[in-house]
């Protein structure tokens, strides 16, 4: 270490890294991590220290599902308020969705609208997804070129007009060209057929609408999708799955070897249908809160490897967009700030350690976009941190989010879990909730 500058380091009796948890001394120099040492490590002359005591130093988390909005509906959210929930919930990397801003993440022209509308605004690293469209398939190559991380497609109505969904042709066609440059489809699987045979009654109740959005609509769809990828040897990634149906088909596609990855979210892991009251659409999301029992095989598949990932799906929107008939109100939970806690209360429950919500939520999310330079303490890694302090709770209070729109599904619940401060490149980007000025940068995929 004496050949490196050492400017920073983080101390703490739990740091998690990926070789277990100890107690250690990070160090870090040039925004990257220089050395992982002893907890009693002498700090070098002219190095800082935090010492962290018995709070818990983690890998940044890394969110490759959220909805900025931004341009087009930045009264939905936006980049300084979707960075800034970010930062203060523990995250340091996001990954922007490419719908739901206007324009869509569709051509590289309009990757390069959203970049710079981005670029002042970042309090936390951010990348970009590109859209797979019906009629943009000439535009994927470039995109791909461009440095957007994959393209994301949905196989029913995504509810925008601009950004429509592909179908079994289109997925076809489009994934044939991605898998040509070695590119990543990611996709919301619900199947339109049984979505338009479903029954859709107007009104308040709960039931009705998660009648409407059904397992099996989840079910045909990865199972369609995995045909797709095993004649095609494509690269695929499972968004938000909720239906524990779908995990033997995912399972049996792993080890029969097609290139298959999921996700699940914190709403599908911690929420149940059974709790959520008539009218009360800050719980509606596609697909759906599904039951407890659906709930309990999720986790399952989550310990066993089936579920390789947990990201916040943050999809935002104005207050009077959630009304309180569930058939018409937007369909999207926001929670950018309150993944980490959510998870990290209901993992504590179920006998899970902070080590396996790491692996989750920062190492998983980082190797399925291909952030080699994110979640993990490291040696060479971005210094990028959260301070946890697990044993702590808290009350979910609405007013004290910082993403633009505060209507949470979390409103009132207490939390296991309390993020001290976070950290981007050794710079602290927030400290006890609050936001410090915007320093991410705008990344592009590398490899």
């Amino acid at each position: 270490m004496a050949d490196v500058a050492v400017e920073l380091v983080l101390r703490s009796t739990r740091v998690i890294t990926p070789e277990g948890t100890r107690a250690a001394s990070v160090a870090v120099a040039g925004g990257k991590i220089a050395a992982v040492l002893a907890y009693e490590a002498e700090v070098p002359a002219g190095a800082r220290l935090e010492d962290f005591g018995d709070d818990v130093l983690l890998p940044g988390l890394v969110d490759t599902h959220v909805h900025v909005n931004d341009p087009g509906r930045t009264e939905w959210e936006g980049f300084w308020t979707a960075t800034r929930a970010a930062a203060a919930g523990g995250i340091t990397t996001m990954l922007d969705m490419p719908l739901n801003s206007l324009p869509p993440t569709t051509t590289v022209d309009n990757l390069r609208v959203k970049q710079e509308v981005a670029r002042a605004k970042a309090h936390v690293d951010v990348g970009f997804w590109g859209g797979a469209l019906p009629d943009n398939v000439k535009d994927l190559a470039p995109l791909h070129d461009a440095g957007v991380y994959g393209f994301k497609c949905f196989l029913s109505p995504s509810g925008v007009d601009e950004f429509p969904e592909l179908d079994q042709e289109q997925l076809a066609t489009s994934l044939a060209e991605i898998t040509g440059f070695g590119g990543l489809l990611i996709v919301h699987a619900e199947d339109p057929h049984h979505l338009d045979a479903a029954p859709v009654v107007p009104g308040p109740k709960y039931a009705d609408f998660l009648a409407s959005r059904p397992r099996d609509a989840e079910n045909t769809a990865i199972g369609n999708l995995i045909a797709q990828a095993e004649r095609l040897n494509a690269r695929v990634h499972v968004l938000h799955l909720s239906s524990s149906d779908a995990l033997p088909l995912i399972a049996a596609a792993k080890a029969e070897g097609v290139k298959i990855t999921v996700e699940s979210c914190p709403h599908y892991l911690t929420l149940t249908a059974e709790e959520v009251p008539d009218g009360a659409s800050e719980f509606k999301c596609c697909p759906p809160i599904r039951e407890a029992a659906n709930q309990d095989l999720l986790w399952d598949a989550l310990a066993d490897g089936t579920i390789d990932c947990i990201v916040s799906d943050h999809s935002p929107s104005t207050a009077d967009l959630k009304t309180d008939d569930f058939s018409t109100a937007w369909g999207g939970i926001s929670s950018l700030q309150l993944g980490l806690p959510a998870i990290w209360t209901e993992a504590r429950r179920r006998g899970r350690t902070l080590e396996d919500v790491v692996r989750w939520m920062s190492a998983a999310p980082a190797a399925l976009a291909g952030l080699a330079q994110k979640g993990a303490i490291a040696v060479g890694r971005d210094a990028d941190f959260a301070v946890l302090a697990p044993e702590e709770t808290f009350t979910v209070d609405p007013a004290e989010l910082h993403h633009r729109n505060q209507v949470t599904a979390y409103a009132g619940k207490t939390l296991h879990g309390v993020v001290k401060s976070t950290w981007l490149r050794g710079a602290r980007i927030a400290d006890h909730g609050t936001p410090t000025e915007p320093t991410g940068l705008l990344l592009e995929r590398q490899n």
